[in-house]
């Protein structure tokens, strides 16, 4: 038993660093918007295309358009999110603040 080395205290585990409330808010704010314009946008290109295709004989300026809409729509969406501050609106149409 002698030949043994002495055991190791065990090292303590690591806590997570945790991020402020307010970047995790903002952090959580930008992934909606991304998510939003890219969702939007291309469901206005896709409703450009199939209005080009079935009603303007194939031109291009319906897509653009519709890609426009769709971007502008998740453009004043997010920038009503961002000037909403520390609120969060849910999906039945109620105000949640998180604590």
């Amino acid at each position: 038993m002698a030949d043994k080395p002495p055991s190791e205290p065990a090292a303590a585990p690591i806590a997570p660093s945790s991020r402020p409330v307010s970047e995790a808010l903002l952090n959580d704010k930008w992934d909606h918007f991304i998510s939003s314009l890219l969702i939007r946008s291309s469901l206005g290109l896709s409703f450009g295309v199939v209005f080009s295709v079935l009603l303007f004989k194939r031109r291009a300026w319906p897509a653009w358009v519709g890609l426009g809409f769709g971007a502008g729509r998740a453009w004043e969406e997010g920038d009503a999110n961002f000037k909403r501050g520390a609120t969060r609106t849910g999906m039945e149409g109620m105000r949640l603040v998180r604590s």
